[in-house]
């Protein structure tokens, strides 16, 4: 039996996705991985975290549905599962501009 849209469990998986996105390196880590699959040490860098840390966050958002993973010898190279979740960064840029309009139109 398919969940209703709008029921009480798919608002905590939606929830648990947007948990997942909560975090200023993972937010980096996501767009970052727009430009293509990367592996851990190149995340590292672009966060300036250490590997376990890294791959701490990558744990939380592969769990989330949010990365898919691929083995390469020692090698463990991350990709965006559904891209599109970066379309999400735009509503929310949306919101920030809309924020500091109107704080702008207080001031003045």
């Amino acid at each position: 039996m398919r969940q209703k849209i709008n029921s009480p469990i798919n608002f905590e998986r939606r929830a648990r996705i947007i948990k997942a996105m909560a975090h200023p390196s993972r937010l980096a880590m996501l767009h970052a991985l727009a430009d293509g699959e990367k592996c851990v040490c190149d995340l590292r860098e672009i966060v300036g975290a250490d590997v376990s840390t890294v791959s701490k966050h990558l744990l939380v958002m592969k769990r989330a549905g949010l990365v898919a993973d691929r083995k390469d010898g020692l090698w463990v190279h991350y990709r965006l599962r559904v891209p599109c979740v970066l379309d999400f960064m735009t509503c929310v840029e949306a919101v920030l501009d809309e924020s500091r309009e109107k704080a702008c139109c207080k001031i003045g």
